[in-house]
C-alpha cells in the first residue's frame, strides 16, 4: 500500500539551540532512514504552511496572535523552560500542524488512505492556551478538528509516546465525537495521564511502570484497543512518539521498547481502521532522540501502515 509522506525542509530550520534535545538531525534521521528503503512506496507530499483559522480550531484566537507576533527575526525566544524558538520556528511549527493537516484533508477526499507526516516541532504537549514540551501548536488535535469539518465526523487518537499526551486531552476532553486514547509511562513527565485522574469518558489513558519488560507495555497498549473499537471512529490518528525505545536518552532506557513492537502497535491500530475507518489513518512524529533508535523505529511504523 502507497504511504504518503508529509514534510518540508523548512521544519529543519526550528532551532531551539545547539544541545537542544528536539534537534533538526532529528527529522534527518527519520527521512534518511525511510529514503533507504527500497521496499516502501512512498508519495512524498510538501507540507503546506497552516492556516490561523485553522489553528483557531484548537488554539485560543489569542494565543494564536501571540506566538505569531513573538515568533523572533534573530536571536532565541524562551516560551518555556523546554520550549523554544529561532527564526525560523514559526514556519517549521506551522508547517508541521499543516502536513497532518492536510494528509487528513487529503485521506479524506479519497486521494489516499494512509500518511504519515515526518514532522518537528511536535505537538502533543501543546494545550489550547499555551505551548509546552517542545510543541507550539498541538499539530494532531487541529488535524481532527479539521478531518470533522471535511466530513469524518468520529476521530480517534492514538497516542503511545512514552510522555503522556497532555495537550491533545486538554483538546479532546468532553467532546463525544473525538476520542483520545494513550500510553505512557507513570511516574513521568508532565504528571498526567493516569487512569485513576478523573477524565471524561472520551479518554482513556494506560501506564507502564518504568523498567517493564515490553510485555507490559503490549499489554497496556492493548487494553485501550477495545476502547477505540467501541468508539467506532471514521478516521485514527496516531500520535507516534518513538521515545519509549530501549536506546531512547530521554526515556533513559526505563521502557524496553524496540523498532518490532512500534510495528505491532501500528498494526493493532490498522485492525480497528480496517473495521471502522476503511483503513484511513494519518500518523504523526512526536517523540524520540535517539537517532538511530528513531530511524529504526519509525521504519517499522511506517512499514505496518503500508501493510497493515
Amino acid at each position: 500500500m502507497t504511504v504518503a509522506l508529509y514534510t518540508h525542509a523548512d521544519m529543519l530550520d526550528h532551532r531551539p539551540g545547539a544541545r537542544h534535545t528536539e534537534r533538526p538531525e532529528r527529522l534527518t534521521a527519520v527521512i534518511d532512514a525511510l529514503s533507504d528503503a527500497s521496499d516502501l512506496d512512498l508519495e512524498p507530499r510538501d507540507a503546506p504552511l497552516v492556516e490561523p483559522s485553522d489553528l483557531a480550531r484548537v488554539h485560543l484566537p489569542m494565543y494564536v496572535q501571540a506566538i505569531f507576533e513573538a515568533a523572533p527575526r534573530q536571536g532565541m525566544l524562551m516560551l518555556d523552560e523546554d520550549t523554544y524558538m529561532s527564526p525560523g520556528s514559526l514556519n517549521a511549527a506551522r508547517r508541521a500542524a499543516g502536513s497532518v493537516v492536510q494528509a487528513v484533508r487529503d485521506v479524506a477526499a479519497g486521494e489516499q488512505q494512509r500518511a504519515f507526516c515526518a514532522v518537528r516541532p511536535p505537538g502533543h504537549h501543546a494545550e489550547p492556551h499555551r505551548p509546552m514540551g517542545f510543541c507550539i501548536f498541538s499539530n494532531i488535535a487541529v488535524a481532527a478538528r479539521v478531518a470533522q469539518s471535511c466530513g469524518l465526523k468520529r476521530v480517534a487518537v492514538v497516542d503511545f509516546d512514552v510522555h503522556h499526551g497532555n495537550g491533545t486531552q486538554a483538546a479532546f476532553a468532553g467532546h463525544e465525537d473525538l476520542f483520545f486514547a494513550s500510553v505512557q509511562q507513570w511516574p513521568m513527565w508532565p504528571g498526567t495521564g493516569h487512569p485513576d485522574e478523573a477524565a471524561p469518558g472520551n479518554i482513556k489513558n494506560a501506564v507502564v511502570a518504568p523498567g517493564a519488560p515490553a510485555a507490559d507495555w503490549r499489554k497496556a497498549f492493548e487494553s485501550l484497543m477495545p476502547h477505540v473499537d467501541a468508539f467506532a471512529p471514521d478516521l485514527i490518528l496516531i500520535s507516534a512518539g518513538f521515545d519509549a525505545h530501549a536506546y531512547d536518552p530521554v526515556g533513559d532506557a526505563f521502557q524496553n521498547l524496540e523498532a518490532p513492537d512500534f510495528d505491532w502497535a501500528t498494526r493493532a491500530i490498522a485492525s480497528v481502521a480496517r473495521k471502522h475507518s476503511q483503513g484511513r489513518m494519518v500518523s504523526s512524529l512526536e517523540g524520540g532522540y535517539g537517532l538511530e533508535a528513531l530511524g529504526r523505529s519509525a521504519l517499522a511504523h511506517v512499514r505496518a501502515l503500508s501493510a497493515a
